[in-house]
């Protein structure tokens, strides 16, 4: 056994030898790669006569370098977007953007800080964001600013939660805001089809606003309900085991001014599954069913009749 262990670590030890030989053979040919695409282009500056040295040359050079360095990173979809930590003032979105609570949600406000101590209503922040999307469908900064006021606490705090936390809306994202989930269970499941289907329906593309300000798509990952995949979800509704036909229709009426039916569109109640029950199919037995008869509990006799 001692011997075969050895001979295994040795093995072992020897593959990743050749691996470790194979990263850095590529790691340096990457970098002999990138000086070469320098002096190539230091040569080209200084003598741009020389006829060996052509821009199709460094071109080349120059993608198969980034074609390297970007596929030992990652070969996933590239999400670029400065809207979950930046703010930059517009016509749309500045503190002086119009805003206040109306005097039913302020009332709802302030019976919420009352559930926290004096000094601590910094614990209703997110209750106090939530209803000011509820409100106006988004959070500008100036509503930002009215949150930290009447909290009583720095205009920082505020940036650091509506920054944190992605089901804050910075930005106005349409009267319906779709989002598709697009995770392992639902992509398995379809959810590009699903997606394609909402932008053509909503005539809006991803991360987008449609022409009539009423739809905005977004894509998210994971939304729960992974046993309901594909699914998409429309503010706090949820539409799972969703078609291509059925995209159309929820979104079709929504358009009209309808509400359509949430929950799973496939007709199955819950998270049942989805070819029918498999278990449980009889009525449950009854209490006691299996004890010994010595756990049973006794049951009273009646006494005998007296015999005259």
């Amino acid at each position: 056994m001692k011997r075969s262990s050895c001979v295994d670590g040795t093995r072992i030890s020897r593959v990743m030898s050749k691996e470790t030989s194979r990263t850095c053979r590529s790691r340096s040919a990457v970098r002999h790669n990138f000086l070469s695409v320098k002096v190539s282009v230091s040569r080209n500056s200084t003598c741009r006569s020389r006829s060996d040295i052509s821009n199709f040359t460094i071109i080349k050079n120059i993608k198969y370098v980034f074609q390297n360095i970007l596929r030992s990173l990652s070969t996933s979809k590239l999400l670029c977007s400065d809207d979950l930590f930046v703010h930059r003032d517009n016509s749309d979105n500045n503190p002086n953007t119009p805003f206040e609570f109306t005097e039913a949600n302020l009332t709802r406000l302030k019976a919420l800080i009352q559930n926290y101590p004096e000094g601590a209503q910094r614990s209703a922040l997110g209750a106090a964001l939530d209803i000011v999307q509820r409100q106006i469908g988004w959070i500008p900064i100036s509503a930002m600013h009215k949150v930290a006021e009447i909290l009583s606490i720095p205009r920082m705090r505020v940036y650091e939660y509506a920054t944190f936390y992605t089901m804050a809306k910075r930005r106005y994202r349409g009267k319906f805001n779709i989002k598709v989930c697009v995770t392992t269970p639902c992509m398995i499941r379809g959810s590009d089809e699903i997606l394609q289907a909402v932008e053509d329906a909503t005539k809006c593309v991803e991360g987008g606003l449609s022409a009539d300000g009423m739809f905005g798509v977004d894509t998210v990952q994971c939304q729960g309900a992974c046993v309901h995949a594909p699914l998409l979800v429309v503010d706090d509704d949820y539409f799972e085991d969703v078609t291509i036909n059925d995209v159309y229709k929820i979104i079709q009426t929504l358009r009209c001014g309808g509400i359509p039916p949430p929950g799973p569109q496939s007709g199955r109640y819950a998270a049942e599954p989805a070819y029918g029950r498999t278990t449980l199919l009889e009525p449950p037995p009854s209490p006691g069913y299996g004890l010994q008869n010595a756990l049973l509990p006794e049951t009273p006799q009646r006494p005998s009749p007296k015999k005259k």
